[in-house]
């Protein structure tokens, strides 16, 4: 390979190395984040907990909250069809 070449290639490497480095920091660092946030989370869970709050329902809620309501309502619906069928309503 011509030694032109070389030095283009060697300081294509450098810049990709970089800016992978950089990538991974980043990432490395959201990690850090993430658990943080979790750790935050299962606090707040811990204390609706100790006021008599039940985190299982809560939980369930917040998924809830997060689905359009009418998927919601159309899972409910076939929930209870599917209740009704084994005569559990």
């Amino acid at each position: 390979m011509d030694p032109i070449e070389d030095n283009a290639a060697e300081a294509n490497y450098r810049v990709t190395a970089g800016e992978l480095r950089q990538f991974i920091e980043r990432l490395e660092r959201l990690d850090e984040e993430k658990k943080v946030i979790a750790e935050q989370m299962k606090e707040v869970m811990a204390e609706a907990k100790g006021r008599g709050y039940d985190t299982k329902v809560i939980r369930k809620v917040i998924a809830l909250r997060k689905r359009e309501p009418d998927d919601i309502a159309e899972e409910e619906a076939v929930l209870e069809m599917y209740k009704e069928a084994l005569g559990m309503s």
